[in-house]
């Protein structure tokens, strides 16, 4: 690791744990809600507080890893991976999640592809961050234009540049630019990401730690008159010569 990027890591893990511990936040106070109304109702909704609780602790763990990873790149194995492969596994870590704000996930191969290399425990770690972060979003977004847009696209497809793997939704809100104006506003504001989420956006950031660790780059993207984030993957040209 080169020097300015090992005294960059600590930074940023710091910014990344203020966005966590305040992401966080929300799921506590939901099953606190959760086991109070049921307490008073005799009724709890234990798939609810389920599908919570394992997607704050599938925070934590994501979290860990992108630190782990931003600072060990030496033990990051890349491997020949199936993009369709890991976006099926992320889309069934996040179905329960999903129900529980009712959206409605689908998963999208836009084409044949063969495999490409990359870390596949970091890969399926940053989309299933994404996804989640995206999934709590939509539902306030979606208030303001109608509820068809309660769809989330595990999708992936073929560029320039490129294997495309990424999660899209009927929203315009994801830009390059309100990305990377979170990215500053991380560690000086709440609700840095405001066009994408009204919560701290922790999901977006862990998934843009874990990879940067793995030298990709989280960005905009479209994929069938849909938008979302997404990144860059490269193909196993060897593997497919096999």
């Amino acid at each position: 690791m080169a020097r300015e990027e090992a005294e960059e890591t600590p930074i940023l893990s710091q910014r990344l744990l203020l966005s966590v511990a305040e992401e966080l936040k929300l799921p506590l106070l939901q099953i606190a809600r959760q086991t109070e109304q049921g307490q008073l109702t005799g009724q709890t909704d234990l798939a609810a507080i389920r599908a919570t609780a394992e997607s704050a602790l599938g925070l934590i763990d994501n979290y860990t890893l992108g630190i782990r990873l931003a600072l060990e790149p030496e033990q990051m194995a890349v491997e020949s991976v199936s993009v369709s492969s890991v976006l099926y596994d992320a889309g069934q870590q996040l179905d329960a999640l999903a129900k529980s704000y009712g959206v409605e996930l689908e998963l999208s191969i836009a084409g044949r592809f063969g495999p490409v290399l990359a870390h596949r425990r970091g890969l399926q770690a940053a989309l299933v961050s994404l996804g989640a972060a995206l999934i709590e979003a939509l539902p306030a977004q979606a208030e303001a234009v109608s509820a068809s847009q309660l769809r989330l696209q595990l999708a992936t497809h073929r560029s320039r540049y490129g294997i495309v793997a990424g999660l899209y939704a009927d929203t315009k809100q994801a830009s390059n630019e309100a990305l990377q104006r979170g990215r500053e506003l991380q560690s000086r504001s709440r609700q840095p990401l405001m066009n994408l989420t009204h919560t701290s956006g922790a999901g977006i950031f862990v998934a843009d730690t874990i990879l940067k660790a793995m030298k990709l780059e989280l960005r905009a993207s479209r994929h069938h008159r849909l938008y979302g984030l997404g990144t860059v993957l490269q193909p196993n040209h060897q593997l497919q010569l096999v």
